[in-house]
């Protein structure tokens, strides 16, 4: 039986982290840009991908791996929001997040390198990547990556844990993968501190503008999974992934909709619990999940 190898102190120290500074923090003061700053940058985790020993895997369980139809949109993805938090990165002068920023970009550009030597691995075939430009509305950008990253790691962190109980994904390559995993949660939990810092912080006269273009990027965003559902976006093309939300059929494990959901808001908490308690956590989609949970019955 596979034993897994114990958290290195690398890893212990990305999942649980708690700021120095004592006493309560207000959102939006300076001391709340401290915490959630300092929580990215003191929990990054220096494993290098090009150094990562991908196991080996028996005939059925390849099969399953290079079957799943995600592969494409996983790497795509990784690719638009590296170059969409690095073009926001470069808008900042606080020296203190844009060193945040730097580090939330270099992962995701990291996050698409693992991804692109884990289907070299095990030879899946990708269609040709496109460019990916840098673009014209930064803080449109990066809200847009920022809620997205929230709606796809509350589903993918239910379904990550489905294929590790119904053992669709191997031990080993769980425990490989897993540091991707927890560096999603990070960047969402950094991600909802800046935008309620950011908000606060805002001159009165921009906080209305501010809220409609929040609303306008989840209307975005729900057309945008609207689109994803029917497997084409409107110029008939595979837009930003939606691809943790296939079901959790297609990793190995048949579950109703409302267990799915249970389990989804479980591994969101595990994943959130080892931070500091001033930092928010993610609530929309969470509380969005429970609202739906009360109307299935099963």
């Amino acid at each position: 039986m596979y034993d897994a190898t114990p958290f290195d102190d690398a890893d212990y120290a990305m999942r649980n982290w708690s700021a120095p500074e004592p006493g309560r923090i207000g959102i939006g003061s300076d001391a709340h840009k401290r915490l959630f700053c300092h929580m990215l940058l003191e929990t990054h985790n220096p494993y290098k991908p090009a150094v990562i020993d991908w196991p080996r895997l028996e005939p059925d369980a390849l099969r399953r791996v290079t079957s799943l139809p995600i592969w494409d949109i996983a790497v795509q993805t990784e690719g638009r929001a590296s170059i969409r938090v690095k073009t926001f990165a470069d808008t900042v002068t606080d020296p203190l997040l844009r060193q945040a920023l730097d580090m939330d970009g270099g992962e995701e550009a990291r996050h698409k390198v693992v991804l692109s030597r884990l289907v070299e691995a095990y030879g899946i075939p990708l269609t040709p990547e496109p460019e990916y430009l840098p673009p014209k509305d930064p803080e449109w950008a990066w809200l847009v990556t920022g809620y997205s990253e929230c709606i796809d790691s509350f589903f993918a962190f239910g379904l990550f844990e489905v294929a590790r109980r119904s053992g669709y994904f191997p031990p080993e390559l769980v425990e490989t993968f897993e540091p991707v995993m927890q560096e999603e949660g990070r960047h969402i939990l950094f991600f909802v501190n800046w935008a309620a810092w950011y908000r606060k912080n805002l001159p009165w006269w921009r906080k209305p503008l501010f809220f409609f273009k929040v609303l306008a990027v989840w209307a975005f965003l729900v057309w945008e999974r609207i689109g994803i559902a029917k497997g084409i976006d409107a110029e008939g093309h595979i837009q930003d992934a939606n691809f943790t939300m296939t079901g959790s059929g297609a990793v190995g494990l048949e579950l109703k909709p409302k267990e799915l959901i249970e389990l989804c808001l479980a591994e969101n908490e595990r994943r959130m619990a080892g931070y500091d308690q001033r930092l928010l956590r993610p609530e929309t989609v969470p509380r969005l999940a429970r609202l739906a949970k009360r109307f299935l019955f099963a």
